[in-house]
């Protein structure tokens, strides 16, 4: 394949606020509804890439939110890309490697700049990330923290008769041991794991060594976000698997924590380590050490949905991601068509980039912000 250059010559930034079907509940507390940024990045022919932003819009799952993401979009990002060359999209993390940080705004523009490039090149965004064309996409759902147990397994019922391949309950202290017992006693065989979502500290040990009798997948994430140590020292005293997500943002996070034992399993999420390059560097670094890597979700509409799909057809994703159905979190989708699940599979779409086109209605309707950047502009303002 000779590669198409991407020469980006207009983005269109939108703000979207899109009501979640149900409450959803972490330990950081309850999301009733989505806001967020979305990118459409335009080159000299007139094709489009897409990319999304997953920040929360308070900073309780890392530092960043919709409002900071905004901010560096505007006034940093959008402007480096404009009148660039691009060759491949890892040059895209290149040119954003003197901002500090700042990964999921990062990702909401490298990710529209990886669509466009396999659009360009005529080939599906799997193809242009080496993933498998055919590969089946395993799912299972995430669920939120519920005021009762009776309330929990009703929903944990409804997944399960939908095929659902995982079940991922978030935990919390006090909304733990009890919980996990009571969906075990109900629910002996099915795969659960928990997400404590660095609700623990090590003196809360005792209480997590009484997971080990539950034959959990996983536990994800119970220490501190910024941990690599300590959860090194707690998988020692654990049976269960640790799950690591907020801890790693990078590649050489990834690298340490393998290296020092910190985690048996990595839930790699495009936004939290700065887009789709460093993704598949994390997958190709935990496929050499023999680590299974997930796909974690963060209430995606359907263009974060559709990024998530194309990287989970890379070979060492090997445990059911949280992509679950459009429908399942939206009244209606941003993406034609929307996401479907069948038996806990992703029903395959064929078509370039994404592969996946926009919904310009729906899109419009859950538009609450829209600004235009263009070459042309930059270029006059500097004079």
């Amino acid at each position: 394949m000779s590669n198409q250059a991407i020469r980006p010559k207009e983005v269109v930034l939108r703000r979207l606020n899109m009501t979640l079907n149900h409450p959803f509940t972490t330990s950081f507390g309850t999301e009733t509804e989505k806001d967020f940024c979305l990118v459409e990045v335009i080159d000299e022919n007139g094709n489009s890439g897409w990319g999304e932003s997953v920040a929360m819009t308070g900073p309780f799952y890392n530092e960043e939110t919709t409002d900071t993401n905004q901010l560096m979009l505007e006034n940093y990002l959008i402007p480096a890309i404009l009148g660039q060359t691009f060759h491949h999209p890892d040059e895209a993390n290149e040119l954003f490697a003197p901002i500090r940080r700042n990964r999921m705004a990062k990702s909401t523009l490298e990710t529209a700049i990886w669509d466009l490039y396999a659009k360009n090149n005529q080939i599906s965004l799997k193809q242009a990330l080496g993933g498998d064309e055919q590969k089946q996409i395993e799912v299972g759902v995430s669920i939120g923290i519920h005021e009762s147990v009776e309330e929990l397994l009703k929903v944990i019922k409804e997944k399960i008769s939908n095929g659902l391949r995982k079940i991922k309950l978030k935990i919390k202290p006090g909304k733990d041991v009890e919980v996990i017992r009571e969906v075990r006693r109900v629910y002996p065989d099915i795969p659960l794991m928990a997400d404590a979502n660095s609700a623990y500290t090590l003196a809360d040990l005792d209480v997590l060594k009484q997971l080990d009798e539950f034959n959990l997948m996983m536990i994800e994430q119970p220490l501190q976000s910024d941990d690599i140590l300590e959860h090194s020292l707690l998988q020692k005293q654990l049976k269960t698997p640790i799950c690591l997500d907020e801890s790693i943002c990078s590649f050489k996070d990834a690298k340490e924590a393998i290296e020092q034992g910190s985690c048996k399993i990595i839930n790699i999420k495009i936004g939290r380590v700065g887009g789709l390059s460093e993704a598949k560097r994390i997958h190709d670094l935990c496929k050499e050490h023999g680590i299974p890597v997930w796909c974690g979700g963060m209430l995606e509409a359907g263009v974060g949905r559709a990024h998530n799909i194309a990287l989970t057809s890379l070979s060492q994703f090997t445990i059911p991601g949280d992509t679950g159905p459009s429908r399942h979190y939206w009244k209606e989708d941003i993406i034609s068509p929307e996401v479907t699940v069948e038996n806990g599979i992703v029903q395959a779409v064929s078509g370039d980039g994404i592969g996946y086109e926009i919904n310009p209605d729906v899109l419009d309707r859950y538009t609450v912000d829209k600004k235009v950047f263009s070459f042309e502009q930059a270029v006059m303002e500097k004079h």
